[in-house]
């Protein structure tokens, strides 16, 4: 269970420093904000590129892992998937929860009972009818310890799966969990056919057989995987393309050819550094987009000097923040103002730590540590990564704290985070990291990272060891109760009193950012930096 939890976390973790971007100094198609904030600009001289049938090629920074939703952890697959599989619910482009094969939900007031409404006369693309009997079959397989699957945990509250009558299914968990129907719109919960799931065992990763718009054609994991139209796809007139390719580019140049060529009519990432160049030529249009992913630094809070919050307030004083996104990200981020980003259901804005130099060192001379103190910083040893450290480190520096970067490599980062048992064993001091709440809810952004000794490694994210009391009850008053209203009551105290603790220097919320030729519509990646496509289509 730890092992699986675990490599959920670190997928979450390489998936976010995906969105450690850059960008040209150009001007000309984006504008800038006084705090270095970039804008891409629509080109609005542009002719509409031509375009030969109803085909569509997608260039991918990496290959495709698994077709299993319920065994999945990366973003890239699930944006893949889910052009042929769907939830019960799902997220629209600002990641609000939606009705898709439910056509109703509702909870009972102490969050432990989730009754859905089914959407009648849908099959699954092998015909297979989609009934309360073929939810009750993917809900029992998430909830399933035995099997072990990547997304379980997710699932793991779940008591029981009723098949109420032929469109009703009611989910009966544990214990209260308020946060259950962002669960249930998370892509883990994509459904899947009983009998493929019968035909193919766990083979069933490379035959996905879902209710989705597109349909599964076939699958080259080094070349390509194709999705063809679903002719008997239950919203009417969709959809309006005849076939996805999705092509796995991890060269950044091959991607922007591809684009540039017309071989590929959408790509994801773009390399930022040539996203002003490229924006508004050859048919091409380039879009960022504040993303939920957020930039941050911990800070080990049961570790001297970081357990005295005079010391963490002076490092967030001690940071530029408007800097950190102009020079770290290159424009293509904003300002952190809270421990979740602003698209996350139940953000509350806090005032920020303004940079002020005599502040910190005020507080630092306050705490015991006018000469400062040494530090070290650990991170992942990607470019972007190290770019990031070394710019904590000249601005921590200027308070006289000299921090020493340990950059290290996936596997060796795990082992020192994850191996300790003991808290008070900790090495790590300072963690610069990132964290994408898949969920869309507060829950998944603020549990894991700042959610308690339940939330110490190796159990998950909470690399600050931040423990605070009122914090914890307000997180679990959010989780005992469906009510949205005392749900958002409680993340505003949590997030208020977070914010003051400042078990973190909090840092950026990334942007996504994509290109595609500018005959294609209705195609977008929403704030988790999944793609989204079921109302694609090409204007001429």
């Amino acid at each position: 269970m730890k092992n699986r939890y675990l490599h959920t976390l670190l997928a979450v973790f390489v998936m976010c420093s995906l969105f450690l971007i850059g960008c040209s100094n150009s001007n000309k198609a984006s504008s800038d904000s006084k705090d270095g904030k970039k804008n891409i600009k629509p080109a609005e001289t542009q002719e509409l590129a031509k375009k030969e049938g109803k085909d569509v090629t997608i260039a991918v920074a990496d290959n495709f892992i698994s077709m299993d939703p319920h065994d999945t952890n990366d973003t890239l697959s699930y944006s893949a998937q889910k052009t042929m599989l769907e939830g019960l619910v799902g997220f629209d482009k600002d990641m609000k929860v939606v009705p898709v094969l439910a056509e109703s939900f509702t909870a009972n007031d102490t969050a432990t009972e989730f009754t859905f409404k089914l959407r009648q006369g849908i099959t699954f693309h092998d015909g297979t009818p989609f009934n309360a009997e073929a939810v009750k079959v993917n809900i029992d397989r998430l909830a399933n310890p035995d099997l072990n699957l990547k997304r379980h945990s997710l699932f793991a509250l779940v008591k029981e799966t009723q098949a109420v009558d032929e469109n009703t299914v009611k989910v009966v968990l544990s214990e209260p969990f308020g946060a259950m129907i962002n669960t249930f719109a998370h892509p883990a919960a994509m459904m899947i056919s009983p009998k493929a799931l019968e035909t193919y065992g766990k083979d069933v990763s490379q035959h996905p057989v879902g209710t989705g718009p597109f349909k599964f054609a076939d699958w080259d994991q080094s070349d390509h995987l194709k999705v063809v139209k679903n002719d008997q796809y239950w919203k009417k007139d969709y959809p309006k393309v005849d076939s996805i390719t999705f092509k796995p580019t991890p060269e950044n140049g091959a991607r922007v050819a591809m684009l540039q060529t017309g071989e590929a009519d959408f790509i994801y990432p773009v390399p930022t550094e040539q996203a002003e160049s490229l924006n508004g030529k050859n048919g091409i249009v380039v879009e960022n987009k504040q993303s939920i992913v957020v930039r941050y630094l911990s800070m080990n809070t049961i570790k001297k000097p970081y357990s005295d919050v005079r010391v963490r307030q002076a490092i967030n004083y001690a940071i530029n923040k408007d800097a950190f996104v102009k020079v770290v990200m290159n424009g293509f981020a904003t300002p952190l103002d809270s421990v979740i980003a602003p698209n996350v259901q139940f953000y509350s804005k806090q005032d920020q730590y303004k940079f002020n130099l005599e502040k910190a060192k005020e507080l630092l001379k306050d705490a015991g540590f006018e000469k400062g103190f040494t530090a070290k910083l650990w991170g992942s040893n990607s470019s972007q990564t190290i770019k990031g450290m070394e710019f904590i480190q000249q601005q921590l520096a200027q308070i006289g704290v000299k921090v020493e970067i340990v950059p290290m490599e996936s596997g060796t980062m795990a082992d020192k985070i994850w191996s300790v048992q003991d808290p008070n064993a900790a090495e790590i001091e300072l963690y610069y990291g990132g964290w994408s709440p898949s969920t869309g809810d507060a829950d998944w952004g603020i549990r894991p990272l700042v959610g308690g000794k339940d939330a110490f490694p190796p159990k998950s994210y909470n690399t600050a060891y931040y423990n605070n009391d009122e914090v914890n009850q307000a997180i679990k008053d959010a989780l005992a109760t469906a009510d949205s209203d005392k749900r958002k009551a409680a993340y505003e105290k949590a997030q208020t009193e977070i914010w003051k603790d400042a078990p973190w220097a909090f840092l950026s919320v990334d942007d996504t950012m994509a290109g595609k030729k500018n005959y294609l519509e209705g195609i977008n990646l929403l704030p988790d930096g999944a793609l989204s496509v079921e109302n694609i289509e090409i204007k001429q």
